[in-house]
């Protein structure tokens, strides 16, 4: 390679570096909160929706042939737009014996063991199971040992979340925090950035023992829903861990798998965990490969 053009090459490389580190400064210095919620009132704008969905789609090359109401101008907000509707079949459950779907459309972040309580969050940094579930220790060490999968959701992905299994609803917990991106970018350079964000922690009773399901906030996420609750997040100004107990609800909350459990108004990442030995995950999977709603990410023990 000509000596003139290895130079050109290592100056683009050293001005990807320098963005990646602007970028990551960033994060720490924007107000994180105030630009999410301003987010959040123009997505639910009536007057702006349609120039921000068409802006949207243009910038992040949605496939509207994917969604059940394919014209933008129908929706009635950006939010609806963002959690819009698949065309039925487009995401077909894997047929496997005992399969355990992935939760979402996106990219796999993570996977593997959980080395005792550590979960890996990118090479060389990790977090704790204790802080990712908010600190329910009673529920933290059914996952010692255990097994995750981190799956970012890209803003021109499918934002609703399913169920990878069949399970009954034990207990939510809403765990305010920070809203940094979750791009790998971010993933690779701030620590605990998971156990950190705002997040919904989702913890149910399945055929493969105890299962968690995390919703993680980020930076304009206009708001975290769930089935069975509407709007979880943003809670205005109750900046605290608060719990709701499903074990003796009537009639229990029961969700089979491959059904939605909730949604993101805006992208981010869903998280979901296992006991030890309850589920072997997929070989094939790997950090960055893309994945469908549906597809097999594992199977029951």
């Amino acid at each position: 390679m000509a000596p003139g053009l290895n130079g050109v090459i290592n100056q683009i490389h050293q001005l990807k570096i320098s963005m990646s580190r602007l970028f990551i400064i960033l994060q720490y210095l924007l107000p994180q909160r105030a630009l999410s919620r301003i987010a959040g009132l123009l997505a639910n704008s009536k007057r702006l929706k349609s120039l921000l969905i068409r802006v949207f789609i243009n910038r992040y090359g949605v496939d509207m042939g994917e969604a059940l109401v394919a014209d933008p101008d129908r929706y009635s907000s950006f939010n609806q737009f963002f959690t819009r509707e698949l065309k039925p079949g487009l995401r077909p459950l894997a047929s496997e014996p005992k399969a355990v779907f992935c939760p979402a459309d996106g990219a796999i972040s993570q996977l593997g063991n959980i080395k005792k309580d550590q979960l890996l969050q990118a090479k060389g940094r990790h977090y704790t199971v204790d802080d990712l579930v908010g600190g329910d220790m009673e529920w933290a060490v059914k996952f010692y040992d255990g097994n995750f999968a981190t799956i970012y959701l890209s803003p021109r992905d499918y934002h609703r979340v399913h169920m990878p299994i069949s399970g009954r609803l034990q207990k939510m917990l809403y765990v305010p925090g920070k809203l940094f991106s979750v791009n790998q970018v971010i993933a690779d350079s701030v620590p605990n950035l998971f156990a950190r964000n705002e997040r919904v922690v989702c913890l149910f009773n399945t055929d493969a023992g105890p299962m968690a399901l995390i919703l993680v906030g980020a930076m304009i996420v206009a708001g975290i829903d769930t089935i069975w609750s509407g709007q979880v997040c943003p809670t205005g100004n109750k900046r605290q861990i608060r719990v709701s107990d499903y074990r003796d609800y009537a009639p229990p909350i029961s969700i089979l798998g491959g059904d939605e459990m909730g949604r993101f108004r805006l992208g981010s990442t869903a998280i979901v965990l296992f006991g030890p030995g309850a589920v072997s995950l997929e070989n094939s999977l790997t950090p960055t490969a893309p994945v469908r709603m549906g597809q097999l990410l594992g199977t029951i023990n």
